[in-house]
């Protein structure tokens, strides 16, 4: 078999006909599994290997240094090295430090690493807010502006026809986008948005530059092109001058950066600029099972005003596999020990942690999970934002409460936690969205945390409630290991896994709360939802809570997005909007309660055991033994206390004094591992307890 034959083979009709295209114009609209990375690099060997380009005439974009990694990899494995393969920034910074010398006359200024300090600076100088959330979504305005070819004079009506929920009012945001670029150009630095402005604007203004460049790359290739800003267009249209060997693929299905600038439109109009441009779609679905991409191909349905072009409906190419599941819980606890505990029965099925994945909305959504999935062993990986703990509004509001613990503040412990962190962001009513909305989310998540304490410690006061968040704290920080990924849905894009959780598709964080005013954002909180869907290629399970905490009222909606996707023999599926049915599905729902037979309903409920209004039968004296064990078990292995177990647990083995395995395993939190840790101690304490220890 020659060369030729080698490249093509394996390819399916459009594939093929994508790789076998003629030099020029090429559109190719690829589905999500579809393969377009396999077919893209194909066509640059194809291209090559038929003589019409030479490897370092190539020149490949995307938007990821994962996915231009991945793309030189295949490129190599294909034999074509010499092709660069590189993010819009990557490529404009090393042309700008090639050109620079000759157009300016001098060395290329330094590239500015991260924004708020200038930002901060220029907002200080126009009585703007200077907090931290205030200057992230300052800066976030910035970048849009800049993506989006707008000038800080030109801002307040771009805002307006965008419409942009600005930070500030769009003058005062105007006013600090000024400042900040003065500051910027006075200390002779570019960020990496100017990256991208001054190689346009070199290749515009400077012929000579230009026909060197274009004598250098003559073949050009753009992935991911439904999320290319005006500001990434311009440069593309620079790179190009009159020619027209482009291929760009997409799937408008998949915009998700619109927030950024993004926009499928040059995508969608190619055809148009380009009359004589070869267009594929491709719509064979390779990742996911038939029931997955079901699934998929009935969210994106929903949407409305999708133009023509991007209506690409998948097709499964795989075998049969389960069918997508649904549940809801009573609250996000629930949830999260649902979810914790399915995926440790995936694990015990072999299914390898790093590919399966808890997909949410906002990154705050993380800490319940993180929380489960230590508690059931399970090593897991947080991706695309920082661990819970490290989140700068939580590092300083556990500073506040240091303090406040060490001023002696006393009182109703969930009452003095919000007191205390209400001046750092913690209002009555969440913000509407942005940094503040993060911001926001983290401190009631650690009020919550004070909550929970307060339920399981008597007397529990603000300086227990430091030390718990302290050893929970240095429990965030052991190194990376192999795990269960946890990830926004923005962070997840491009990635895939055997099994994952979507959680929390609740109205107000699927689609976002912020999204509620304007039907573009609305849809693009649904296209979200699609590229998380589609991020699994055979166990899917979506589910939401009704209520945030414990014991809370269960007012909260599911997602509108999930309407009509539900089976129609599903306990839920059939309830209005608004009107929820009370149904839960954690495994552990069927038990009742041992002194009344109620049903048991919440997670805590359920590790007891009991109605949490029923009476406590607990051996006070094996309970005080048992933390006392577990202190020194803590210790020993340099773990925070409720690692080993959680104070719930100990409670439940103090309430139901289990004689043997097959008791202890009977308590929810108690699986194999932690048997095999702890379970001949903890078997032994309670014999003590009952007088049949040793003499």
């Amino acid at each position: 078999m020659d060369a030729e034959n080698g490249l093509l083979e394996g390819l399916d009709p459009e594939q093929l006909g994508a790789v076998s295209a003629p030099r020029g114009p090429v559109c190719v609209l690829a589905g999500a599994g579809t393969g377009k990375t396999r077919t893209i690099t194909r066509r640059i060997a194809h291209l090559v290997q038929r003589g019409h380009v030479v490897p370092s005439q190539v020149l490949a974009v995307t938007f990821t240094k994962r996915a231009a990694g991945e793309m030189r990899t295949r490129l190599q494995a294909l034999g074509v090295a010499g092709a660069q393969a590189v993010t819009f920034h990557a490529a404009a910074l090393r042309q700008l430090r090639y050109f620079w010398p000759r157009v300016v006359g001098e060395a290329p200024w330094e590239v500015l690493d991260g924004k708020l300090r200038l930002v901060g600076q220029a907002a200080s100088r126009v009585g703007a807010p200077t907090t931290s959330e205030a200057l992230r979504d300052l800066a976030s305005e910035i970048e849009w502006a800049k993506a989006s070819l707008t000038t800080p004079e030109d801002y307040p009506a771009a805002a307006s026809r965008a419409r942009r929920d600005a930070p500030l009012p769009a003058e005062q945001v105007a006013r600090v986008y000024q400042g900040y670029e003065q500051l910027k150009t006075r200390a002779r630095m570019v960020d990496f948005d100017d990256l991208l402005l001054h190689t346009a604007a070199i290749l515009e203004d400077h012929a000579d530059v230009a026909e060197e460049f274009r004598d250098r790359y003559r073949c050009f290739v753009v992935d991911e092109y439904q999320d290319v800003t005006p500001l990434q267009q311009r440069v593309l249209d620079a790179w190009l001058g009159a020619r027209d060997d482009l291929t760009v693929v997409g799937d408008a299905n998949q915009t998700i950066y619109s927030f950024a600038g993004a926009s499928p439109r040059p995508l969608l109009n190619f055809p148009r600029r380009f009359p004589e441009a070869v267009v594929i779609r491709l719509e064979r679905d390779y990742r996911s099972t038939p029931q997955v991409v079901l699934l998929a191909n009935r969210v994106i349905s929903g949407a409305r005003d999708r133009p023509a072009g991007s209506r690409l409906r998948l097709i499964g190419q795989r075998p049969d596999g389960p069918e997508p599941k649904f549940s809801e819980f009573d609250d996000e606890q629930a949830e999260a020990d649902a979810v914790a505990g399915r995926i440790k029965g995936l694990l015990d099925k072999g299914v390898a942690a790093s590919e399966i994945a808890v997909l949410y909305r906002v990154n705050a959504q993380s800490e319940l999970y993180e929380q489960a999935l230590t508690e059931a062993d399970i090593p897991y990986q947080v991706r695309g934002g920082e661990r819970f703990f490290t989140r700068p509004e939580v590092r300083q509001a556990m500073i506040a409460l240091r303090t406040a613990a060490g001023s002696g503040r006393s009182g109703e412990l969930p009452g003095v936690v919000r007191e205390v962190l209400n001046p750092l962001g913690l209002t009555p009513d969440p913000p509407a969205g942005g940094a503040a909305r993060d911001r926001w989310d983290s401190l009631l998540a650690l009020v919550e945390l004070s909550e929970e304490l307060v339920s399981t410690v008597e007397d529990a006061d603000l300086p227990r409630f430091v030390g718990e968040l302290e050893l929970r704290a240095e429990a965030q920080h052991p190194p990376t290991v192999e795990g269960v990924t946890l990830a926004s849905l923005h962070a997840a894009k491009g990635l895939e896994w055997d099994a994952v959780f979507l959680i929390g598709l609740t109205e107000g964080t699927m689609p976002i709360q912020h999204a509620e005013s304007d039907e573009a954002a609305i849809e693009e909180e649904r296209r979200l939802l699609y590229v998380g869907v589609t991020r699994a290629r055979e166990h899917l399970w979506l589910s939401w809570a009704l209520s945030r905490t414990t014991g809370g009222r269960r007012s909260r909606r599911r997602s509108r997005f999930l309407h009509g996707l539900l089976p129609e023999n599903h306990p839920a599926s059939n309830t209005p909007s608004g009107r929820q049915r009370d149904v839960v599905f954690p495994k552990a729902v069927q038990r009742t309660c041992r002194i009344c037979d109620s049903g048991l309903v919440s997670a805590t409920a359920v590790k007891l055991g009991r109605c949490e209004s029923c009476p406590s039968d607990v051996d006070e004296e094996l309970l005080a033994r048992l933390k006392q064990w577990r202190k020194v078990r803590a210790t020993q292995l340099r773990v925070p206390v409720y690692v080993v177990f959680t104070d719930n647990t100990l409670t439940a083995i103090a309430e139901q004094r289990p004689v043997d395995t097959g008791g202890l395993v009977a308590i929810p939190g108690i699986g194999p591992t932690k048997l095999d840790k702890f379970g001949a101690d903890v078997l032994a304490l309670v014999r003590d307890g009952a007088g049949l220890g040793e003499p």
